[in-house]
């Protein structure tokens, strides 16, 4: 089994908050939209997608540490060719910190 192979079927204990963070911050901006619909105040506006916008950054944070810490950190003892797939899968998730 490669990494990728590896690391796709892999499941994460954050998962399930991660998801539900998700869910929370879905329901918050389906109300901005509503929001927006009935013309409030865009400071209010503003301010309650910085506070979605908030949410989902530490979301994204939350899964590539979690990422980080038991997917990548576990290979880098591995062969030559896991440090390199290791690397490389690092590399690419590290765009999007």
């Amino acid at each position: 089994m490669t990494i990728n192979e590896s690391i796709a079927l892999h499941k994460h204990a954050s998962h399930p908050a991660i998801a539900k963070r998700l869910k929370r911050a879905s329901g918050h901006l389906a109300h901005v939209i509503d929001m927006i619909e009935k013309h409030q105040g865009c400071a209010d506006i503003a301010q309650q997608l910085h506070a979605v916008e908030k949410a989902i950054t530490n979301a994204k944070r939350q899964l590539i540490q979690d990422h980080i810490d038991h997917c990548l950190e576990g290979s880098v003892a591995e062969d030559e060719t896991m440090r390199a797939a290791t690397l490389a899968d690092f590399k690419l998730i590290a765009k999007y910190l």
